[in-house]
């Protein structure tokens, strides 16, 4: 910081040379806030002071923070004030000179730092921008008068003068790096491919984007040829397209965009299409240039998926048109009003349902239309299978998994209950779950809470529950292969679905439905549903319920000759026979068109239809061979219908 000056040559006797002098070799090698520290040092030397300061002012809150403070022969840190009623409020106020050589206490009272220290004289100017604007103020004080003298008010106009320069040095220095650092932050988050190169075709730069396009790091490319990252017809092209740009006269017309891209050449050499624009900057009579990559191939994937989506959305919608009704409740009878009085009281509700019913009754059908009646209508409702499922992957599919949670878990995947927040998730067949997920299951109903496989982190969810299943779940219990407590939490409101043998008066309009709706989705004019064909479906006892209804009807559409149902292919009439307890289907049709049955006709026909089976099978029910193989249905259904029919085996002599 230079020689300290004797402390005996009085202020008015300051060599002006030997000043500038030790101005100059205290702060020559000096930037920033040394530089600081070192002007404030010599001014207080050179000008004979108690102290000196230099600040940048905050207009904001009218406050200066020292760059550097020397007081006493010392430092103060990390000083900072409010100009308010102060000497320096002058300087900034006014952007002027300020000089106070004498009774510094009496014109500031109201300032406690001027009175502590004792001072007398003070002495300020600010420190302008270019644009005349504060950006700060150097200040000398002094505890002995300070009068004016042009010699000392040159002196420290020089030393504001050099202050100035450099607090403006720092504020463009602090500028630039400022939008250094936002140019470097766009050149690296880029999703394009950004690629600097020199005149010599050797690449300087390279983003991120870049590095991923060309499988190469870019410590790898800096400083070699860029050539190699192209083939061979791309690269006598680019090299055309630079020898353009760079005869170009106007600086703005240095850039153009590349018809028909690039075909760039990465590391690995998989080949790709680039769409490009050149553009040519000098720097320092350096000359650069910057190629901007964007990858089309990736685009035309993108777009074909795009497209396969929008095609398989549309196969979709299609499809639900084509149903053509299937997704309606379709009948009168009151069994089915009484399903349907359930389910208008329970829809309302976010209480857990439970349907009971055997195969194909739909009971996924009325799932989905409590999730439409519910406030839950709007957000998702997710079906799982649950016989569908393999064991083993039951808990993923469930409640998802994180990666490498197990083998073949390459990545993390959300499962049912997490796509089903807020919404409602419908468990077909809940009866076939596995002990293990029975239990998370269970904490689901209880705690709205899960965890993946392979997380320990707990996940919240708002999920309607709606089970399924054809199995006896007390049953179940009994045998250990149900839990009981999950079986009262699903158990809350259970609806029984009937069996369309229990509501035959359903069976006539459901054929109509789907008779319709197949035919409108084959293009195919069908004839209504004759009283013939109504009295056929009827007499039929439908072990499949309505699923195996409609697809009887669907066949019966496919064979259908001249606009009639083909009920000859799609019902066998060697079961109608049996059930209506008629013989050759000739004489089955000739009597059905001469007279209506009626219900307690078609019960009596169905009771002694029951008991020739039963007679034929030694009246074995289940088995190879036994009642209900010979007449088609499940054995628990013929049990069933026994017991309402009120069929007993006779004794001898009866």
């Amino acid at each position: 910081m230079g020689e300290p000056f004797p402390n005996n040559i009085p202020m008015s006797g300051l060599d002006e040379e030997v000043a500038l002098r030790r101005l100059l070799e205290g702060t020559a090698s000096e930037t920033g806030e040394r530089f600081f520290a070192a002007l404030v040092e010599n001014l207080a030397k050179v000008l004979k002071t108690d102290g000196a300061w230099v600040t940048e002012y905050f207009p904001e809150s009218r406050r200066l923070r020292a760059l550097a403070f020397w007081m006493d022969g010392g430092w103060i840190k990390d000083y900072e004030v409010d100009i308010t009623g102060s000497p320096c409020e002058q300087v900034i106020d006014h952007a002027r000179l300020v000089h106070f050589p004498d009774r510094l206490i009496q014109l500031f009272p109201d300032r406690p730092e001027v009175k502590e220290s004792g001072l007398a004289s003070y002495m300020g100017m600010p420190l302008l921008d270019n644009d005349q604007k504060i950006l700060g103020h150097v200040a000398v004080v002094d505890r002995r008068p300070m009068p004016p003298e042009p010699r000392v008010l040159a002196l420290f106009r020089i030393f504001a003068a050099r202050a100035a320069a450099e607090l403006r040095r720092m504020r463009i220095q602090a500028q630039v790096r400022e939008r250094e650092e936002k140019l470097r932050g766009l050149f690296d988050s880029a999703m394009d491919a950004i690629v600097e190169f020199d005149a010599n075709f050797e690449v300087t730069r390279m983003n991120p984007s870049a590095e991923e396009a060309f499988r190469c790091q870019a410590c790898d490319a800096v400083g070699k040829s860029f050539d190699r990252f192209f083939a061979n017809q791309s690269r006598q092209r680019l090299k055309r397209l630079i020898d353009e740009i760079a005869g170009r006269r106007h600086p703005e017309a240095r850039s153009l965009w590349i018809p028909g891209g690039l075909q760039a050449l990465p590391a690995d050499g998989k080949e790709f299409t680039a769409e490009a624009t050149l553009s040519r900057a000098e720097t320092q009579g350096e000359v650069y240039y910057t190629l901007i990559l964007r990858n089309v191939n990736e685009r035309l994937e993108a777009e074909q998926k795009i497209h396969s989506l929008k095609a398989e959305t549309e196969y979709l919608r299609e499809t639900i048109s084509s149903l053509g009704g299937f997704d309606r409740l379709v009948g009168q009878s009151p069994a089915l009003k009484t399903v349907l009085e359930d389910v208008a009281q329970v829809a309302v509700t976010d209480t857990t349902v439970l349907i009971l019913g055997e195969t194909g009754t739909g009971k996924e059908l009325i799932a989905r239309t409590i999730h439409e009646r519910s406030r839950r209508a709007n957000r998702p409702l997710i079906t799982i299978n649950c016989a569908a499922i393999p064991a083993p992957l039951m808990e993923s599919e469930f409640f998802g998994h994180e990666k490498g949670a197990f083998t073949g878990a390459t990545q993390r995947r959300e499962g049912r209950f997490a796509l089903a927040d807020q919404g409602t998730i419908f468990l077909d067949e809940v009866g076939e779950l596995s002990l293990d997920v029975q239990a998370k299951l269970l904490r689901v109903l209880q705690e709205g809470e899960f965890a993946p496989v392979g997380s320990s982190e707990v996940h919240k969810v708002d999920v309607r529950v709606i089970a399924a299943t054809n199995r006896r779940l007390d049953q179940a219990i009994q045998d250990g292969k149900f839990r009981e407590d999950l079986y009262y939490r699903l158990n809350v409101f259970p609806i029984g679905l009937p069996p369309l043998r229990n509501r035959r008066e359903d069976i006539a309009p459901l054929a109509i439905a789907f008779a319709q709706a197949f035919a409108q989705r084959m293009g195919r004019q069908i004839e209504p549903l004759s009283a013939e064909c109504q009295q056929r479906l009827m007499t039929y006892s439908w072990p499949g319920n309505v699923r195996e209804l409609r697809n009887v009807i669907e066949r019966a559409v496919i064979t259908s000759r001249n606009g009639c149902l083909n009920l000859d292919k799609a019902l066998p009439e060697s079961r109608s026979a049996i059930i209506s307890g008629a013989g050759p289907a000739s004489s089955t049709r000739q009597r059905l068109s001469k007279a209506v049955v009626q219900v307690h006709e078609l019960q009596q026909l169905e009771r002694t239809n029951i008991l020739r089976a039963l007679e034929a099978s030694g009246w074995r029910v289940a088995g190879k061979n036994g009642a209900a193989e010979l007449l088609g249905i499940n054995p628990s259904t013929l049990n069933s219908r026994i017991r309402a029919l009120s069929i007993q085996k006779l004794r001898n002599g009866d």
